[in-house]
């Protein structure tokens, strides 16, 4: 059972001082969040979490997971400010949002964030207005192979985000001819998830294609970002992610697909919101 943090009477001396109602956070939980996840790919080097703004659009929040060096995943132009705000810059921000505006892009490449599309046409609309970023990703959705989701998320087959297969390798090939040099691959396909064989399956899944992209368009990807769904437990009989489990199954499945494909220098990238501040 979650204890409240204060007593009764530091309570009132907090009422005091600011009005209610307000949001009172642990920043000791929000911490040790981070440090669990940090601690899971520990292998990896250079592990990057960029943390889901939308979970929690609170620029302190957010500066506090930016000093322990977390980045930011955004979906707006709202996240890109705050983002800012809270001193995360350049490639720790990534911009992933669907039919985005063009003064979203242009925010985006000013701040020289990571761009990740989840549609094909939007390369030549990031390129008129913006320009192309010098690291571009893509969202991949797995609905052609993976047969799961939850109600949070839904299921892929259904899901109007991210590039199928077929999508994925024309997309690299048209930036790749547009000059783009450096690129990373992505994908967000759980959402409050509890087992570990879900984020396993994903690892599989997005490790081969990148096994693939290497071998049919000879492109190096830079990262290879896992999206997040770590869940948190909301009822007495569920346990929490076995991270351990996580980082030591995720670390096998590295060293059978990645590393045979020289594809060592890869960085995982995490996307996490609710398993950073959901219980804090």
């Amino acid at each position: 059972m979650k204890k409240f943090p204060l007593s009764e009477k530091d309570l009132r001396e907090v009422i005091k001082k600011y009005p209610t109602p307000f949001h009172l956070y642990d920043e000791r939980t929000i911490k040790e969040n981070f440090n669990t996840l940090k601690k899971t790919f520990s292998w990896a080097a250079d592990f990057r979490e960029h943390f889901a703004i939308k979970a929690l659009p609170n620029p302190h929040i957010v500066k506090i997971l930016a000093d322990c060096g977390a980045g930011t995943d955004c979906s707006s132009l709202a996240e890109l400010f705050i983002s800012d705000m809270a001193g995360v810059t350049g490639e720790k921000i990534i911009l992933t949002s669907n039919d985005t505006p063009a003064e979203e892009f242009q925010k985006a490449v000013k701040l020289g964030a990571i761009i990740n599309l989840d549609d094909i046409t939007h390369i030549e609309f990031l390129e008129k207005n913006a320009g192309l970023p010098k690291c571009l990703s893509f969202r991949y959705n797995p609905a052609d192979i993976m047969n799961v989701g939850n109600d949070i998320i839904g299921n892929p087959a259904d899901a109007k985000y991210g590039l199928t297969r077929a999508q994925i390798f024309s997309a690299y090939k048209i930036a790749k001819s547009k000059g783009v040099k450096r690129f990373g691959l992505h994908t967000m396909i759980a959402s409050n998830e509890l087992e570990t064989a879900t984020f396993l399956y994903t690892a599989k899944i997005m490790f081969e294609l990148a096994a693939e992209i290497k071998k049919q368009l000879d492109i190096n990807l830079e990262f290879v970002n896992l999206g997040g769904g770590f869940g948190i437990p909301y009822r007495p009989n569920e346990k929490p992610v076995d991270f351990q489990a996580v980082g030591e199954g995720i670390h096998e499945l590295f060293n059978e697909i990645i590393l045979p494909a020289g594809l060592e220098k890869i960085r995982i990238a995490t996307e996490s919101g609710r398993a950073m501040t959901g219980n804090a």
